[in-house]
């Protein structure tokens, strides 16, 4: 069946149009037998009454009027049959050619017979069908519309309800459904407005959850800043030796999972300005593998249409965007490491066991890790955050053959005329 055969809109169109058929088609059955009922019963006290009158006339030997007579030429077999059993009936047949009632009643074991126009009483009968019927087309339509009006007040609710689910699971927990009759607790509420204020409330809980999520990382960041600083400081003083460089690297460690925490809440809060400018994508992606230390190989797809392309960026998110990825691709995976650049897509792949299947289905989270040491902290979670700042797509998914496949597919690229500002290849 169709798509939109499943809706809520054309099902209830569907039960209203049964409903309103059988509700006419029983209200006209009904008057239909009454009017019949009555119609027939007035035609046949007519002939019944004619025909005490011909039996009259019959037995005093006068003339029979015109239409009477014993075994009269149309009388109906049945009718006929009925009389020489020594019964007195009526039937609803044709005399020349017409509707007529027939009368009969048994004479010298023969039927005497006589019959009045039906004409009229069928006509009626007719009339009143016709009527019937237009009436129940005419209800059923403006049923129709009634209810598709009522239904549709009701289904415009729902899917704006769903959109604002929709909005709320994208992100963007400001998003209210605000249904009208929510607001004042006094108005009598549907179950459309239940469901609404429910989401609504719900919505709400979320974002003070997470708010005050957001608020303890970054306090616990800020918190850590100063008295790693001053670990720092001391760290320096210390005599030279292995215990020694220990503790400078686990501080540095800890400073760089402090900045990444401090990174993580401005993301969250969407606080983070955007500078953008025009820069040279293939000397931006070599100075940040040089950058990394790592030994990452760089593969350029068209050179001849890729050396001097450009793209408007935020390059200090880009670098962090990129650096992370090699950073991840690194210490999770396992070489060659090689990042392809193929007009304004960057890839970065590795040959390990690739991004576990939690990753590929609901994306990077935090500090998750699995057995064995596999898991990806808080770059890819960075990487994901910056690159949706400055409006490049990042996708992950792990290669037919093996390996993690991160791709970021930069916004479109400046056209080159006169007037563009000179591209930048660094600071």
């Amino acid at each position: 069946m169709p798509s939109w055969a499943a809706t809520l809109t054309w099902k209830s169109a569907v039960f209203i149009s049964v409903m309103c058929c059988a509700l006419a088609a029983l209200l006209g059955v009904l008057v239909h037998t009454e009017v019949t009922r009555q119609t027939v019963g007035l035609a046949r006290e007519k002939a019944l009454s004619r025909l005490t009158d011909v039996t009259v006339a019959y037995e005093t030997g006068e003339a029979l009027p015109p239409g009477s007579g014993i075994d009269p030429p149309g009388l109906p077999a049945a009718l006929r049959a009925l009389a020489t059993s020594g019964e007195r009936g009526t039937l609803v047949g044709e005399h020349n050619g017409r509707p007529a009632m027939w009368a009969a009643a048994p004479a010298d074991g023969r039927a005497l017979a006589t019959q009045v126009d039906y004409s009229q009483s069928a006509r009626t009968i007719d009339s009143v069908d016709g009527a019937i019927v237009g009436s129940s087309m005419l209800a059923i339509a403006a049923t129709l519309l009634v209810g598709a009006f009522a239904v549709t007040r009701i289904t415009r609710r729902l899917h704006q309800t769903a959109r604002v689910a929709r909005r709320i699971s994208a992100g963007d927990l400001d998003a209210r459904v605000r249904d009208p009759r929510t607001a004042d607790p006094s108005r009598p509420q549907d179950e459309v407005a239940i469901v609404a204020g429910a989401l609504d409330t719900m919505a709400s809980t979320l974002q003070r959850k997470l708010q005050a999520e957001q608020r303890f990382t970054a306090d616990v960041a800020h918190e850590l800043r100063t008295p790693l600083t001053g670990l720092s400081a001391a760290a320096e003083l210390l005599p030279p030796g292995r215990p020694s460089e220990l503790v400078r690297d686990r501080v540095r460690t800890m400073r760089a999972l402090t900045e990444d925490l401090l990174e993580i809440s401005r993301l969250d809060a969407r606080s983070e300005a955007v500078d953008l400018d025009v820069y040279e994508l293939v000397p931006l992606v070599e100075r940040v593998v040089r950058a990394s230390g790592a030994g990452t190989a760089i593969r350029i797809e068209h050179p001849e249409s890729s050396a001097h392309l450009r793209v408007e960026t935020d390059r200090r998110r880009l670098e962090r965007v990129l650096g992370n990825l090699i950073t991840n691709a690194h210490k999770h995976g396992r070489p060659p490491v090689v990042l392809t650049v193929d007009g304004p897509v960057v890839t970065v792949r590795d040959h390990g066991p690739g991004f576990p299947d939690y990753l590929l289905d609901d994306g990077p989270q935090r500090f998750r890790t699995e057995g064995g040491g596999r898991g990806h902290g808080l770059g890819l979670t960075i990487a994901a955050g910056q690159a949706a700042v400055i409006g490049a797509g990042l996708v992950f998914r792990n290669a037919p053959d093996g390996g993690a496949v991160a791709r970021v597919t930069l916004p479109g690229c400046p056209a080159a005329d006169d007037g563009a500002a000179e591209p930048r290849s660094g600071p």
